[in-house]
């Protein structure tokens, strides 16, 4: 049994839109995000779009790719599949397993002859990695778990509200759509953030206190949206048997960034217009890593749909950060380019006090970019002393439209 595919048009049209430059293409993303599953669908396009191509693909998740997990190996083979006159691709699934694998990409690309994708295992395949792994350019094409947008795609719900609700408990890992109990879902969530990005992390990092790792990882989920910083973690566990180094637990937390489990956000000050380094936000790649490991009791909806909305703003290409002001919090400053939008996130407006108390912050703002308060609603948008109100699934379905 199969996850049903769907068409993530955001992403593929990112890959398109690249076809033919010199760089390496390179996709990155949480483990079972989806990946391989665009790999494949780009290769469909390419073979449909271009008639006189000439791919050469390889899943080192199949056996049958064993041979080539050395890279000469890899790059004697590549350049036997070469046809002339052809437009040549080449798409690689899991590079990371091929030993050195960065040599033969870069021997490839430096014969000018191929168009290159590769996806990879993200502990092995960084962002901060790729500039000094290739030698060529490289276009990073970041792949998250589904949105709301395509989960209501996924399953075909007409009710936008209830669909919200279920996104809320399922969230985007499509993989655990297969199962028919929340149990069961969590189970496979679970194990997907213990037995594969754990495992990532530990290879790549040769991680000893895997008791520590564990306890942060434990610590993060259940403040997701709370400032952090890694000496307030330290203080945190001091009750320990054995002493915990701030330093140990910084880079432990850079680890689980790099692998895309968690994604830090830094705080901005929005009057002396300059970004804070003391206490950042983590949010979760997808939600219910949380719910799969921590379980549901306790239920904080607010704190949930901050990490939604911290995610999609990310899925939506803007930098993302924490706004303060006159030592209040604004909960996103969101910036693309010249775009600016500052965003409140609440489960629920409807009481007088919690509704003040969100848009106190943005009323003191002085500047003309928009102000927005997401809730839910469950109703049509509608402005107040120029901030605008949107209900949450509303918002997360614009962006699809």
């Amino acid at each position: 049994m199969t996850v049903k595919l769907i068409e993530r048009k955001q992403y593929l049209e990112k890959m398109i839109h690249v076809i033919g430059t010199p760089d390496i293409k390179v996709i990155t993303g949480v483990r079972r995000s989806g990946k391989s599953k665009l790999l494949e669908a780009f290769m469909d396009y390419i073979q449909t779009a271009y008639q006189d191509c000439n791919i050469t693909h390889i899943n080192f998740n199949l056996p049958e790719y064993d041979h080539l997990l050395e890279y000469k190996a890899l790059y004697d083979y590549v350049k036997s599949q070469y046809a002339k006159g052809k437009q040549n691709f080449v798409l690689i699934d899991e590079v990371q397993m091929c030993a050195n694998f960065e040599k033969a990409i870069n021997g490839l690309h430096a014969s000018e002859k191929y168009d290159i994708y590769v996806t990879g295992s993200n502990a092995f395949l960084l962002s901060s990695d790729l500039a000094t792994l290739f030698t060529g350019r490289t276009f990073e094409i970041k792949v998250f778990p589904f949105s709301f947008g395509e989960y209501l795609q996924y399953f075909g719900y007409r009710d936008k509200y209830m669909a919200m609700d279920r996104y809320l408990m399922e969230g985007g890992m499509a993989g655990s759509y297969l199962y028919q109990d929340q149990e069961s879902r969590y189970d496979y969530i679970a194990d997907v953030f213990d037995t594969l990005i754990v495992r990532d992390i530990r290879q790549k990092y040769k991680i000893r206190n895997m008791q520590l790792m564990d306890r942060l990882v434990d610590f993060l989920m259940d403040n997701i949206s709370n400032l952090t910083s890694a000496r307030s973690i330290k203080n945190a566990f001091t009750g320990v048997q054995e002493k915990v180094n701030h330093v140990t637990i910084s880079a432990y937390m850079q680890y689980l960034c790099n692998a895309f489990a968690f994604y830090r956000v830094r705080r901005y000050d929005i009057r002396g217009k300059k970004y804070l380094s003391s206490n950042d936000k983590y949010y979760l790649s997808d939600h219910t890593f949380r719910f799969a490991k921590l379980g549901t009791r306790n239920m904080d909806y607010g704190r949930i749909l901050e990490n939604i909305v911290a995610i999609e703003l990310l899925r939506r290409g803007y930098e993302v950060y924490v706004g303060v002001l006159y030592k209040k919090e604004i909960d996103f400053v969101a910036i693309k380019r010249s775009e600016k939008i500052y965003i409140q996130v609440s489960d629920n407006i409807s009481d007088e006090t919690t509704f003040a108390r969100e848009v106190s912050p943005l009323l003191q703002i002085k500047d003309a970019y928009p102000k927005m308060v997401i809730a839910r609603t469950r109703h049509d948008p509608y402005q107040y002393e120029g901030i605008q109100i949107v209900d949450f699934a509303d918002w997360l379905i614009d962006y699809q439209k």
